[in-house]
């Protein structure tokens, strides 16, 4: 079923006057929950952008629009307010109808868009022979989000995690082990042992030119398939792959391919000389480099003059291999915004190579700590594991404190639970396009527009239920009884319960998982005063099926949507 504001924009539109649609952005002629309720429950705005293309004073649009939808089962009355807009009001009983109908779906109420068309999504993509740090989790938070919200609507998502484990670090890192690495060390924690050579040989490269100048020839070596270089190399992945494994596990983060850097060496040769062959490619001292001023942009290296390859060959080798292998409508990156010049370069030579598939860069804000950018080379960063640790420790001293009684497995499944909740929400809910200010205070809430407190909400739903059920001697509440909707409070929940499948196609499409908490948190609000305001349990037979029909429809949604978002839900708190 459509989104309720899919079939109120529809009717709209059924009513107004022809006009050249490419005169009209079509998201300013679709309908808008109103801010506020006394200016009606929905409003359309689209008179005043129409006036322009229909050359008509707006309020005259708007009035000719009213009088069109008279009659509308779904109108109880509209209005024009001030130089156009259009208020209007939902008839009680066609609200509640749409709710019975959520009721029955197993999708409350989402359609499936997506269906027949794939996306390859490429994120989070570490650099392996490095612990993953805070730097990672906006990369791998936003893109699993994306992840879910796609094959939710029906697509058919490819995840590809495109790993670093071909990049300039392992020029570093052969030579640091060389002459600082433990074996020993290695076996105990191997993340920590190539964390600590990187970050010393980083130290010495930047004040010794020649061991600079090693590292890049010993990289070269390993791209040209030097034995002992790919030994060593292979020992480093091993490791690292474990880890990152463990890390995913525990973050319920998975990919449907690993297909590092490396995978594409072999193709980078011969695509390069057929980039030549074509044109597409010159020689540029020593060099050979795609120029792209046509684009207004810098020149792109694919062969450098010592023979070695880059980014930029690899991530042109890796749009190939997609497109020949999955035949994608469209390929998503999510990466930081340092990286959008890169990007914007490739996706000019995919244009030029005739790539069917549409590409997309979703570029994030950068993550800093009060003093600076962190670096893994500079040896200031946080892990991610100890972030995690913390989290879960806060959220068990929680629950401890407020439910002593329980039993010790289950505080510490509500701790991982809520804690890990937490630290995701925590980056998702913001601006996506923002710079982050890293804090353990703000990172670790569990107050305020935080999954603690749409997980309470879920959770002080379930209780009212248990109650329900103890009372009446039922195994469980009814699901489908009728709906009544009587206060104003019960009219405005089931606006926003009927609204949610608007939410996660804007969230998706928009690649912005926070519209997504923005509209959870509100639900969890309007749900708290309907609590508070609003008698259940107490209330004559028929309202209170009624008003616990609602309440089921907020936990689905809550439930629905933070899974969306990666974030598990504990039936107690």
């Amino acid at each position: 079923m459509a989104s309720i504001i899919d079939d109120l924009t529809r009717s709209i539109e059924d009513v107004l006057p022809p006009f050249p649609r490419e005169g009209v952005e079509p998201a300013a002629l679709r309908v808008v929950p109103t801010a506020n309720p006394s200016f009606g429950h929905y409003q359309f705005n689209g008179a005043m952008p129409l006036a322009k293309v229909l050359r008509k004073p707006p309020r005259e649009i708007a009035l000719r629009l009213v009088e069109g939808i008279q009659g509308s089962p779904w109108l109880e009355r509209a209005e024009v307010a001030g130089p156009g807009f259009v208020n209007l009001w939902i008839e009680r009983p066609w609200l509640a109808a749409r709710v019975e109908r959520v009721c029955r779906d197993d999708r409350v109420g989402c359609e499936r868009p997506g269906e027949g068309r794939t996306v390859v999504l490429d994120y989070s993509s570490p650099n392996v022979a490095k612990p993953m740090h805070i730097g990672h989790i906006r990369s791998t938070f936003l893109g699993n989000a994306l992840d879910r919200m796609h094959r939710f609507l029906g697509f058919r998502v490819v995840s590809d995690n495109h790993i670093g484990d071909w990049g300039t670090q392992f020029g570093l890192l052969l030579t640091g082990f060389r002459s600082l690495g433990s074996w020993e060390a290695m076996e105990q924690d191997p993340m920590e042992e190539l964390e600590r050579v990187y970050v010393e040989q980083s130290r010495r490269a930047r004040e010794n030119p020649v061991l600079r100048e090693e590292a890049k020839q010993e990289l070269v070596r390993l791209q040209q398939g030097d034995e002992g270089n790919l030994r060593l190399w292979q020992r480093f992945v091993d490791a690292s792959l474990k880890s990152l494994d463990k890390a995913y596990r525990r973050l319920g983060v998975s990919f449907d391919e690993t297909l590092g850097e490396s995978y594409y060496n072999d193709r980078l040769p011969g695509l390069v000389d057929d980039l030549v062959a074509r044109g597409l490619a010159q020689k540029s001292e020593g060099a050979d480099v795609i120029f792209l001023e046509a684009e207004d942009l810098p020149p792109f290296i694919v062969r450098k003059s010592d023979g070695g390859f880059n980014y930029a060959t690899t991530d042109i080798a890796t749009i190939l291999y997609r497109v020949d292998r999955w035949h994608p409508a469209k390929i998503v990156y999510v990466t930081d915004e340092r990286q959008q010049l890169h990007f914007r370069q490739l996706f000019a030579v995919a244009r030029r190579l005739a790539v069917p598939a549409e590409l997309e860069h979703v570029w994030f804000g950068v993550m800093r700590l009060p003093e600076g950018t962190f670096s893994t080379r500079d040896g200031n960063v946080i892990r991610l594991d100890k972030l995690l640790d913390e989290a879960e420790l806060k959220a068990y001293e929680v629950a401890h404190r407020l439910n002593p009684g329980l039993e010790e497995e289950t505080k510490r499944s509500i701790a991982r639970q809520v804690g890990l909740g937490a630290v995701k929400y925590a980056d998702l809910s913001q601006n996506r396009q923002s710079t982050v200010l890293f804090t353990w205070e703000k990172a670790l809430s569990l107050e305020g527009n935080s999954a603690p407190y749409l997980q309470y909400a879920y959770a002080r739903i379930m209780s009212v239920f248990r109650k329900y059920c103890e009372q009446h001697g039922v195994p469980r509440v009814p699901e489908e009884a009728p709906v009544l909707l009587q206060e104003d409070l019960e009219v405005q929940l089931a606006k926003r319960i009927l609204e949610f499948p608007d939410f996660v196609q804007r969230a998706a499409s928009a690649c912005r998982p926070n519209l997504m908490t923005d509209y959870l948190f509100d639900l969890a609000q309007l749900y708290n005063r309907f609590y508070q305001n609003v008698p259940f349990l107490k209330a004559r037979e028929g309202v209170r099926e009624s008003r616990l029909v609602l309440c089921g429809q907020v936990a689905r949604i809550v439930r629905t949507g933070l899974d969306l978002l990666g974030i598990e839900v504990p039936e107690r708190m």
